[in-house]
């Protein structure tokens, strides 16, 4: 073999080689290029927005922070600084400028590393839309290559609009509407020429220049996007000067929850069985929910003040750092709706929301349950009771129980109605073993009670722990005739398009017959008339509830209800160390139940308990139950007619 064919032979072979390499190289390129036509049904993912009764924003979710808008809606001095800035000759090109690749080649060679990028607006938008974020040869080719067919099928306006709508500006901002909400507080149509230089200047580096990580650093970056302007005759001199002296006016930084964070927790638990986490982050629903923002505000407002004097008097009763919590619920009673709701004082420092996940001991609120049975088994409101000490065996070898009333005095012969309005101990607690300890169990798990509930005769006076939701829940019966409505939370629920996608309804069921709610509610306005709850009797506006309050003051409730609303608040310790002496569920509780339920009175019509067909008023004298004699003042009472 001659040399020379030799040489031919390892010439052909080194030919063979490179090209079958280059064809390698090229079907690794462009193998498994993303589809250009899943752009025509492309959505990005959106903003899902919480609302509240009345339409108040209270929350929004997302992974990204995006508000797409159409390209007429952008400023056009904002496209121009975007333009300038970012592919001066976007208009100009097919997707891939060589002479800036050209430039920069020769910077990157120069340099020994990737320090200068060529791409163009739509090779941007190319590599957000399909490409990682990873700096090799291969993904530029890919880039170019999509950016060319992105020009092929779409006009220029269109590749902008996506662009405007998709880049990333900082702050979790993606898109120039979200950018201007999250940093000026206002929509995109209204930036000034300034803050549209400003927002221009951020996608080469969102971290760095944003103007809440380094105001100084934006505001340079933004005067050299003025400048740019200034010199491609896209503003004048007079505008430039303006813009370059005006100051950064931002919004205040916006959290992801505006409002009843405690609320918005419980929602979120409800959203994620309905629609999925993923779906409620990613889709832009829209969440209308049953909360009353006004109802709220004002409800909070008042748990704050009345924690402040609470912890002052605390002080005075020498315990030292005092840090009281406090947590309320309303429900509309006819159909579970929760009109507020707050697990604590402060969500930002204790997001543990105590209205819905603690458990502790209701104390003589659970009464109500107790009287409930009573009523439903015949008992009248006048038949009388003993009030007096009772002790009970615990068995060999084990000290008798022996429940005392909170004022340590008795008053022998009592009302079933007194008894109950002033929250004696004994009368309940005879009550409850004449009954049945699992019929009164019984009784409150059919109300709406779901917790395990102790059997024995301590139940009477609420020493199963329980949450402030259900007690509210059972309670809301009493004043809805007798029908237990399962709480909700969400009304509707639609998807980026307007369409409804879910709504919510209450699971509703009889606990009780009509006539038994009647009387029941009836003994438990007694408790705001003639009792302990005095302090929220209003003659205009009918309450009724019920005081609760634990050994040794660790626990301070009020449940109640108008009839439109059920509501109940909890005050105490998280370490369940007493409150203080004497801080009674009237003192630490009720004042915040009685703010709660005046503001769900706000635009309501005049009304007054249930009094149905069956039921009718008569006097009664509040110490013997018999007819009043004419010297003696009278109590009305709600009776079943014979």
């Amino acid at each position: 073999m001659s040399q020379r064919f030799a040489i031919c032979i390892a010439a052909t072979l080194i030919l063979a080689v490179s090209a079958g390499i280059l064809t390698g190289y090229a079907v690794g390129t462009f193998r498994d290029l993303p589809q250009i036509e899943a752009l025509k049904s492309f959505k990005p993912s959106t903003v899902s927005r919480v609302y509240g009764a009345k339409g108040t924003l209270l929350a929004e979710f997302y992974s990204q922070k995006r508000e797409p808008v159409p390209i007429t809606v952008v400023p056009t001095r904002l496209k121009q600084a975007i333009i300038n800035t970012e592919d001066r000759n976007f208009y100009n090109h097919n997707g891939v400028d060589l002479r800036g690749i050209a430039r920069a080649i020769v910077k990157d060679i120069i340099a020994r590393d990737f320090v200068e990028g060529a791409s163009t607006i739509t090779q941007q938008l190319a590599k957000t839309l399909f490409l990682t974020r990873e700096k090799s040869l291969q993904r530029k080719l890919r880039e170019a290559i999509l950016a060319f067919q992105l020009e092929r099928r779409y006009t220029k306006d269109e590749i902008l609009e996506l662009y405007l709508n998709q880049i990333y500006f900082g702050s979790g901002a993606y898109g120039v509407e979200s950018a201007s909400q999250i940093y000026f507080g206002k929509g995109v149509s209204h930036l000034t020429l300034a803050e549209s230089a400003l927002l221009a200047g951020l996608p080469k580096s969102p971290s760095r220049y944003s103007p809440r990580v380094s105001p100084e650093k934006a505001i340079r970056r933004r005067n050299i996007v003025l400048a740019m302007l200034h010199k491609n005759h896209r503003i004048t001199e007079s505008d430039y000067k303006e813009a370059l002296n005006e100051r950064l006016n931002l919004t205040e930084t916006r959290g992801r929850i505006y409002k009843a964070p405690y609320f918005i927790d419980y929602l979120k638990r409800e959203l994620a069985d309905i629609v999925g986490i993923e779906r409620l982050y990613q889709q832009g629903l829209t969440i209308y929910t049953t909360l009353d923002a006004s109802v709220q505000e004002q409800a909070e407002a008042s748990l704050s003040r009345h924690l402040d004097r609470l912890k002052v008097r605390m002080k005075r009763n020498r315990i030292k750092s005092p840090s009281p919590q406090a947590a309320f619920v309303a429900i509309d009673v006819q159909n579970g709706a929760i009109l507020a709701m707050a697990g604590g004082k402060d969500h930002k420092k204790s997001p543990f929301n105590r209205a819905t996940r603690a458990k502790r001991q209701p104390g003589s609120s659970f009464k109500a349950f107790v009287y409930g049975l009573a009523v439903e088994r015949g008992y009248a409101q006048n038949r009388l009771i003993l009030d007096s000490p009772v002790s009970y065996s615990m068995g060999k070898g084990k000290k008798p129980w022996q429940p005392r009333n909170f004022s340590k005095g008795y008053s022998g012969e009592i009302t079933l109605r007194k008894a109950l309005a002033l929250s004696k101990n004994t009368p309940a607690v005879r009550l409850t073993d004449t009954l049945g300890v699992a019929n009164v169990a019984a009784f409150a798990k059919r109300m709406g009670i779901a917790s395990p509930l102790a059997n024995n005769l301590s139940l009477a006076l609420g020493t199963s722990e329980t949450t402030l939701l259900e007690m509210t829940s059972a309670y809301s019966v009493f004043p809805n005739q007798g029908i237990f409505s399962s709480p909700t939370c969400i009304s509707r629920i639609e998807n980026r398009e307007g369409r409804v996608i879910w709504e919510g309804h209450a699971s509703q069921r009889v606990a009780l017959s009509r006539k038994n709610a009647a009387i029941i509610t009836d003994m438990l306005s007694a408790v705001v008339k003639e009792g302990t709850g005095k302090k929220a009797y209003n003659p205009k506006r009918p309450m009724a509830g019920k005081t609760g309050t634990t050994d040794s003051y660790r626990d301070a409730l009020f449940i109640g209800f108008s009839p439109y609303v059920a509501a109940g608040v909890w005050v105490g310790n998280d370490d369940y160390t007493p409150l203080g002496h004497l801080e009674t569920g009237a003192r630490a509780a009720l004042p915040i139940w009685i703010d709660l339920m005046n503001a769900t009175w706000k635009n309501r019509a005049p009304a007054q308990f249930d009094t149905p067909d069956g039921t009718q008023k008569q006097s009664m004298d509040p110490v013997t139950g018999k007819s009043p004699s004419p010297k003696k003042q009278a109590t009305i009472a709600l009776f079943k007619t014979p």
